[in-house]
């Protein structure tokens, strides 16, 4: 365990003293962090991956289990986003004024861990389409409080220098803990040969409860490591900071001052915001159907509960882990990139990576061809865990930092509402429910997201000491 050669008060970490209404306020600056430091304090990335990493993999197919049809798929997705929408800002906001024992952001670390762990236990032994309908949208709440914060967390502790290092630290450990989520069921069927046992009548298959229940350890342990190994720095006038949080207290007033946010929003965040919508409208599509595209249209099954069905499923479930650990491989890569070619010009370049990937899985018939098309997703993925939340934290004011990263979820959010409300629709009238045109569909809107991200103008140019 690494800890920081300059506590923020330091000599080394002043970088001016002044006066204020008679009262001595220090300004510090924040001090590098070393590589096992930003390890540290990106760690619980991994174990809250494996809570998505298992969700997106399996969640379509646990529907099927239950019963659901292609179209009724998207409007059972519903919870996640809108949880996202309500949970996030309001975390943020929180974590803002939030100081104690455990700091600013480690509170909701803790939280959402405890949260998330239990409904990932809960998950897979839902009996109907309802059940796990409501434990979804549980889970989601529960791994929002721990994952917004982690995003604000970055921008607290290092400098602009370091931050894209810090992001793709977060983008490493995501890849990281998506491999090993995407690809647990397909283990434990095929390398320790677990089957369903005599008598079990539950629709949820034994591999995918038993990934259920690693991914919730795996959550938990994760998170309590970066919790245990980084501190953070209080605020700077500590007194000051108190009263403020005094004088606005009240549901009314959180409200207006998150309202106020938004209206001031930064220039550069409203036009990331497109960027994001359709980014993340495309690797909804995919979320929604890729896994189970690939057990009906490359697999052949007619029946979710043929041995062709579940085999599918897996299968999609590694190729989710193939664009997991290139994003993991990628995110090393991609510091160096954005010092050469600019954060705006490097990700313009992953999304079409990301977009000719998608785009050509409608061409390919066999199943290790497949594994090809996730390349491109895979640097797609780790691009946009990094780049985007890179250029916006150069934009925002410290003091809303959280706020505005919840803030800047709406545009995660909104896309997949809208996919989950009229997708459905479309899978029906437009795509005859076949669900690897949906997977296409997704490549297409990925390709728009690269265009948008010409219009974005980076606040300021990556120091060449960005490690």
């Amino acid at each position: 365990m690494s800890t920081s050669k300059t506590e923020p008060g330091g000599t080394a970490a002043i970088a001016s003293r002044t006066v204020s209404e008679s009262r001595t306020v220090t300004h510090f600056r924040k001090p590098e962090k070393s590589f096992w430091q930003i390890w540290n304090m990106s760690f619980g990335f991994l174990g809250i991956q494996f809570g998505w990493g298992l969700q997106m993999a399996n969640m379509s197919a646990i529907y099927e289990y239950l019963g659901a049809r292609a179209d009724q798929i998207p409007i059972l997705w519903l919870a996640a986003p809108l949880t996202g929408m309500i949970i996030q800002p309001i975390i943020g906001h929180a974590s803002d004024r939030t100081w104690g024992p455990l700091g600013r952001r480690r509170p909701y670390f803790l939280t959402g861990a405890i949260l998330s762990s239990l409904m990932l236990v809960f998950m897979p032994n839902a009996s109907a389409l309802w059940m796990a309908a409501g434990m979804l949208w549980i889970l989601d709440a529960s791994i929002n409080v721990s994952m917004e914060p982690f995003r604000a967390f970055v921008a607290d502790l290092l400098p602009e220098g370091q931050r894209t290092s810090g992001f793709a630290m977060q983008s490493l450990f995501i890849g990281l803990g998506a491999v090993v989520a995407s690809v647990l069921p397909w283990v434990l069927t095929n390398w320790f040969h677990m089957q369903q046992a005599a008598g079990d009548t539950r629709a949820v298959p034994t591999v995918t409860r038993l990934s259920f229940y690693m991914g919730a350890a795996a959550f938990f342990g994760a998170v309590m490591w970066t919790i245990l190994t980084t501190k953070e720095y209080p605020p700077e006038d500590l007194e000051a900071f108190r009263q403020a949080k005094a004088q606005k207290t009240g549901l009314g007033a959180n409200a207006r001052e998150i309202l106020t946010a938004i209206a001031e929003m930064p220039e550069t965040m409203r036009r990331l915001g497109p960027v994001q919508l359709c980014t993340w409208l495309g690797l909804f599509c995919m979320w929604l159907y890729f896994p189970v595209a690939v057990a009906h249209n490359i697999f052949g099954a007619s029946d979710t509960h043929s041995p062709q069905y579940q085999a599918g499923v897996q299968w999609g479930g590694n190729c989710f882990a193939v664009y997991s650990f290139v994003c993991f491989l990628f995110s090393f890569a991609l510091p160096g990139l954005a010092r050469r070619l600019g954060r705006k010009h490097t990700h313009t370049l992953c999304l079409l990576c990301g977009a000719a990937g998608l785009m050509s899985v409608m061409m390919i018939h066999n199943k290790y061809t497949l594994l090809l098309t996730m390349v491109g997703v895979g640097i797609a993925w780790a691009s946009t865990l990094s780049m985007p939340y890179a250029v916006l934290a150069a934009s925002l004011p410290p003091a809303r930092t959280g706020v505005y990263m919840g803030i800047f979820n709406f545009f995660i959010v909104t896309p997949e509402i809208l996919a989950s409300l009229f997708f459905g629709w479309i899978m029906i009238h437009l795509l005859g429910n076949n669900r690897m045109y949906a997977v296409v569909a997704g490549g297409v809107f990925m390709l728009i997201a690269a265009a948008l991200m010409q219009r974005v103008k980076d606040p300021r140019t990556l120091s060449v000491q960005d490690a």
